[in-house]
């Protein structure tokens, strides 16, 4: 039986994981790598996910759960369920634009989305497309003009939250692409591999390379016109990021944004302290999806120690391994506010565009209200560490 990313070998797909095999099989090798790979030996990117396997839901019955709501209140909005649609770069080359798509499918759920500074849709695409416009991802650049006049297009387009992502003062060396010769310099054999792996997804060439079109980064035009490759990313990456921002540098953002200010890729307790000291409106415990500085705390074990260190003084999110419904009651039973996804809405929209990522919030969705049946709750608010075992250490 011929495989078809539309119609797997058996069955159809019921969670993010089923996703990834389709993305997997639909996407060429390299694009896949960039997005489901980590840093170094990966050793983070499956702590994320095997620590909150180790977190056990404590189960309880002969309550009254006949009504449960999944709703959360985050920076004074509601959302449907406590889940953000976090920003992934290059999402527009793993579907015909994919940032659209999935702003659809999150506007559909109640939900946010997350523009991404690198997104192939531009801010203002996203925003034609959607009745509620997207939250906004902002690094902080080296031209801090260009930085100031992507705040002023987000500003324009009314977007309500500017996410600062702070944790890429230098870029984490990703093997996988070294491997797949989308950094560096590649030898020309290495670049015609590249080409052919490419050309060997006839389906990827047809609906995403020239039905997708235009591949620029929508919202770096003019910074890095034409570019239209991970390579060029990279290249744009290690010539812009700027690794001698500070705490101090809040202060020049907040002349800029007049709107909630979420500051991405906390970790350590007392950056969280600095973070509420500088003024923001919530941080997000985030290693980058394993994507930086291998070796460090998963996301899930770094949580408590964060809400410990600044209680409620600022709202805390946290990202990182989640892939279920089941994995985001874990998050917020250990006391996030929400969770932001990403490779779990990024392998649904290459597999199957907008309606993949519908499908893996619908799951989500009906996984949280069963976490909530069975562990005797009726909101979401009323979590916390009483609902789960740890196990594992």
């Amino acid at each position: 039986m011929r495989f078809s990313a539309d119609r797997p070998l058996r069955l159809a797909p019921a969670t993010a994981l089923d996703y990834r095999e389709l993305a997997r099989r639909k996407l060429p090798r390299q694009l896949f790598d960039y997005v489901d790979g980590g840093a170094y030996e990966e050793a983070t990117l499956r702590a994320n996910v095997r620590d909150l396997e180790r977190l056990l839901l404590r189960q309880v019955v002969m309550r009254d759960v006949s009504t449960r709501d999944p709703a959360v209140e985050v920076l004074s909005q509601r959302l449907a369920l406590p889940v953000i649609l976090g920003p992934v770069g290059l999402g527009g080359m793993l579907a015909a634009r994919a940032e659209v798509q999935a702003a659809r499918a999150a506007e559909a759920a109640g939900v946010p989305f997350v523009e991404s500074t690198v997104s192939i849709c531009s801010l203002e695409e996203v925003a034609r497309a959607t009745k509620r416009p997207p939250w906004f991802q902002l690094y902080v650049m080296r031209d801090r003009s260009y930085a100031e006049e992507l705040m002023a297009r987000a500003l324009a387009v009314g977007a309500p939250v500017l996410v600062l992502t702070v944790d890429l003062a230098v870029v984490g060396a990703r093997h996988r692409d070294t491997r797949n010769a989308i950094v560096g310099d590649p030898q020309p054999w290495a670049k015609l591999l590249r080409g052919l792996d490419l050309l060997s997804h006839p389906r990827w060439v047809r609906e995403v390379a020239l039905g997708g079109k235009p591949l620029t980064f929508g919202n770096l035009e003019r910074a890095v016109p034409g570019a239209r490759t991970p390579a060029a990313f990279r290249t744009w990456v290690d010539g812009q990021f700027d690794p001698s921002v500070t705490w101090k540098d809040i202060a020049w953002v907040r002349e800029h944004w007049p709107g909630r200010l979420v500051v991405k890729g906390v970790l350590d307790p007392e950056d969280a302290r600095r973070a509420v000291a500088a003024g923001v409106d919530a941080v997000v415990v985030s290693n980058h999806g394993g994507r930086q500085l291998d070796s460090v705390p998963s996301t899930a074990r770094a949580l408590p120690e964060v809400l410990a260190a600044v209680g409620d003084q600022v709202e805390v999110l946290a990202d990182g391994g989640i892939r279920t419904g089941l994995d985001v009651v874990k998050m917020l039973a250990l006391g996030a506010r929400a969770v932001l996804i990403g490779r779990a809405w990024a392998w649904a929209v290459a597999a199957r565009g907008e309606a993949g990522v519908r499908h893996v919030l619908d799951v989500i969705r009906a996984d949280i209200d069963v976490a909530l049946g069975l562990t005797g709750h009726t909101s979401l608010t009323d979590l916390d560490r009483s609902a789960l075992y740890a196990c594992g250490g």
